[in-house]
């Protein structure tokens, strides 16, 4: 049986890593060791900052329903208790939108929460 070289793979695996790379400043985007190490650490901050997205949407919501509620009068621990009483279950990213495009709408629910609180 004829000796199969291992051209073919280890060429894809290559090709893959640089493309990866492209973009990359000097050896980094053309070296494979350089830009294979850089590849790596990237894939790594992409894998944790997907998380990270959402915790910092999160805190941005919460941040914009405080500053509406006292608006009103009501603290954001408040706001949401009230809400929770009142049955009224939206979500934070409704209500942070709420409380930017619809300021009439926000008010109706802070005047809720109060009532329920």
């Amino acid at each position: 049986m004829p000796r199969a070289n291992k051209a073919v793979k280890s060429r894809q695996r290559r090709k893959k890593i640089l493309d990866n790379a492209k973009g990359y400043r000097g050896g980094r985007g053309k070296l494979l060791r350089t830009a294979s190490e850089t590849v790596d650490r990237a894939l790594k901050f992409a894998y944790r900052d997907r998380k990270v997205r959402k915790r910092t949407f999160r805190s941005l919501w919460i941040m914009r329903i405080n500053a509406a509620a006292r608006q009103h009068g009501l603290s954001y621990s408040r706001f949401m208790d009230g809400l929770k009483k009142a049955n009224i279950s939206l979500d934070r990213k409704v209500l942070a939108g709420l409380a930017m495009t619809d300021p009439q709408a926000f008010e109706k629910l802070a005047q809720i929460a109060k009532e329920a609180a």
